[in-house]
């Protein structure tokens, strides 16, 4: 082989095993010590990366679970109880993991119980309604109904249904995603154990409440009352129950004058859900039919 050959590739071969040397020092001059109960806490995760627990992902979450001691072991919501535990056991700390908590909408302001001060035609987005239009409903405090929260959810757990939002607790893990995209701050985290709620927001006085909802709570106080627990208290016009109180015996739903009180309708949440899968399905088909058109038009003629 001719020196014209041989000296190239030996510059080479040479070069490539002082970069490979370099490497080497360099990764073990800077290399950095990794808890290996950092990768233990990760593999125990759910992977859902849901940002639920405050932090950006599962990693994260699982490097400050390992890193800080006051970190709570509990605070992935989709893992539950059952991943806390394990954390927990794996760290050697207390679970501390609460009770279950869903997501819930307070508002039962359907189609059929309050109307619209105008018909919207722009982007079809509760941000942009309540943005450019606060809102196009009668009741300012309402569920603006445009599906903004049923976007952002990763496990289908919302959706709209005669013009309001709902959540089905089968689904929910309360990421809380839903609670920080709602633009009218009606969505709320609750014990999962809370079956009665106030499904009203207005805080307008009980006439104009009235006049713009049927649904809507006139803050009569009839349900404070009647209530042999002192769960509830009635302030700004608006009704509200204490979780820790509450025995869910439905009493204050009995003489509730508008249905305000109600409780929470699993049915009704499947049947949203139902609904709003049906719309992106009748969505994907437009669609599918629009692109194969355009591709049919721009095919070459024979």
């Amino acid at each position: 082989m001719s020196s014209a050959i041989l000296t190239p590739v030996v510059i080479v071969v040479v070069a490539g095993f002082i970069a490979a040397l370099l490497l080497t020092i360099a990764s073990k001059a800077f290399y950095v010590k990794v808890d290996e109960r950092v990768t233990q806490v990760r593999a125990i995760l759910p992977g859902a990366n849901c940002g639920g627990c405050g932090f950006a992902g599962c990693d994260d979450y699982a490097n400050a679970v390992v890193t800080d001691e006051n970190q709570s072991c509990s605070a992935c919501t989709v893992g539950g109880a059952a991943c806390a535990e394990q954390i927990a056991e794996l760290l050697g700390r207390n679970a501390g993991a609460g009770e279950k908590q869903v997501a819930r909408v307070t508002c039962n302001g359907s189609c059929d119980a309050t109307g619209k001060i105008a018909e919207y035609q722009g982007l079809m987005s509760c941000k942009a309604a309540k943005t450019y239009f606060s809102g196009n409903g009668q009741c300012q405090f309402g569920c603006i109904g445009l599906g903004d929260c049923a976007a952002v959810c990763d496990f289908n757990a919302i959706g709209v249904i005669d013009g309001v939002a709902i959540v089905n607790r089968d689904n929910c893990v309360a990421c809380g995603k839903c609670v920080k995209e709602c633009p009218q701050h009606i969505i709320h985290l609750v014990p999962e154990k809370q079956q009665v709620n106030v499904l009203c927001s207005s805080k307008d006085k009980g006439a104009l409440t009235r006049k713009n909802c049927s649904n809507g709570c006139i803050g009569c106080g009839k349900c404070a009352k009647v209530c042999k627990f002192d769960a509830i208290t009635v302030e700004d016009n608006l009704a509200s129950i204490d979780p820790e109180k509450c025995k869910n015996c439905g009493m204050c739903m009995r003489v509730c004058p508008t249905g305000a009180i109600n409780s929470f309708s699993l049915k009704h949440a499947k049947v949203a859900i139902k609904m709003n899968e049906k719309e992106a399905a009748e969505k994907a088909a437009k669609v599918a039919a629009a692109k194969a058109a355009k591709e049919a038009a721009e095919a070459p003629q024979a």
